[in-house]
């Protein structure tokens, strides 16, 4: 299926193995997040990431998450797999980012992790290609499967699309993108039957609910 042009982008997360990214792109992907972390229970194996990046790279952007590697590590796994966006997910600094796009010629997404206010305007200092707002588990990255209050999102200014993130799921996207109004939105346990393992009948509800947004905007 087709998301209707005017609905968010969707960025599948957790992507672990080709035959969940096949089905992923199916459901209209625009980014396949492949989590390159090992503390994550849905980290994906270099060797598999590669194997989806030579698949797909041309039809989706191919996303390596992070958590406060180095510049090196970056650099390397965004040559060897293939990536086209790096996802920052850790304490890195608006430098880091700069200088892992500048190394890699990849895009970047600066992820924050939000209680209040004052997370959303702590990420105005990174120019990044786009900010990722997720919801904030003590001693949790992300993959945290809740939300935070969309209201909050009203508070990020500026020009660098915001990526919304955090216990989305087919129930809930809608009511998500109607107040927070996302360029995309990222979904990783909402779609799964287990961690790192996508379900079908998840994904096509999931993209059926935000094409659904689309259409109630135009009507």
């Amino acid at each position: 299926m087709r998301v209707q042009p005017g609905a968010p982008k969707i960025k599948h997360c957790g992507i672990t193995n080709a035959d969940d990214a096949a089905a992923a792109v199916e459901f209209d992907a625009w980014a396949l997040g492949m989590i390159l972390w090992p503390g994550s229970p849905r980290a994906c194996e270099p060797a598999a990431a590669a194997e989806i990046a030579a698949e797909f790279r041309r039809r989706v952007e191919i996303v390596g998450v992070f958590v406060n590697p180095s510049l090196d590590e970056v650099t390397q796994a965004a040559d060897a797999i293939g990536l086209t966006i790096l996802q920052l997910h850790g304490d890195e600094g608006p430098v880091f980012c700069a200088e892992a796009s500048r190394r890699t010629g990849c895009k970047v997404i600066k992820a924050a992790r939000v209680r209040g206010r004052s997370d959303i305007q702590a990420t105005m200092p990174f120019h990044t290609d786009f900010h990722l707002l997720d919801s904030h588990v003590p001693g949790r990255p992300g993959g945290t499967g809740t939300t935070f209050e969309w209201e909050l999102i009203r508070h990020h200014h500026g020009p660098v699309p915001v990526i919304l993130s955090g216990g989305l799921t087919a129930e809930n996207v809608a009511e998500a993108i109607a107040v927070a109004q996302p360029y995309a939105v990222d979904v990783a346990s909402g779609t799964e039957f287990e961690p790192g393992q996508k379900d079908g009948f998840k994904l096509e509800a999931f993209a059926r609910a935000v094409a659904s947004t689309a259409r109630e905007a135009v009507s």
